[in-house]
């Protein structure tokens, strides 16, 4: 998994009124906290932030503050209704040789059987919760649709990765192949052609 380096400024006020000020300038509030250490307050720039928080993918995060680098991965955020920037992001601190609990986006590869044959491929979970060590955790979590046929799923039981273990529920689907009524005309037309 790909780690974001970030250098972040220690925040000695807190509160309302302060957060206010620092928003102002493009500043977002942050805390680190989680493995048995102490919270740590502190800001980082809106702009470092955007390779983190606009994307798919999940990252590992070094953090630099008053020059002790520490491990952790993005674990909330808060984001303003109306104009929605980045109110304030929370921080979980990691141990390497612990495992972590982390959201690790699918890659959907192969061309689904049930596609070909007219259906309609439905998304319905685009990231799959699992736990593992730092350095064992992949950037994607492939899923093969090529063997999904007409009205068929994938669900999160019927995957199996290499040194993970996965959190979400077994029940939770993944991908469908919903049947068209294209697919559904296709399918009467070959049962004619076969009487």
């Amino acid at each position: 998994m790909e780690t974001i380096k970030l250098t972040g400024q220690p925040r000695i006020s807190l509160g309302k009124k302060d957060s206010k000020i620092l928003r102002k300038k493009e500043l977002v509030p942050c805390v680190l906290y989680g493995n048995k250490m102490e919270n740590k307050n502190f800001i980082l720039g809106e702009k470092e932030l955007k390779e983190l928080i606009y994307t798919p993918y999940s990252h590992i995060v070094e953090i630099s503050i008053d020059d002790e680098i520490h491990t952790c991965i993005l674990k909330d955020m808060q984001f303003h209704p109306v104009s929605d920037k980045i109110l304030h992001i929370d921080f979980m601190n990691v141990d390497k040789s612990k495992p972590v609990a982390i959201d690790i986006p699918i890659k959907i590869t192969g061309h689904s059987e049930g596609v070909k044959q007219g259906g309609k491929l439905q998304v319905l979970n685009r990231k799959i919760k699992v736990s593992a060590l730092v350095n064992d955790l992949p950037d994607e979590l492939p899923v093969d649709i090529t063997h999904l046929q007409l009205g068929k799923s994938i669900c999160v039981g019927d995957l199996s990765f290499d040194k993970l273990d996965v959190l979400t529920p077994k029940s939770n689907i993944i991908c469908s192949v919903k049947v068209t009524r294209a697919a559904m005309g296709a399918a009467a037309a070959a049962e004619e052609q076969k009487k």
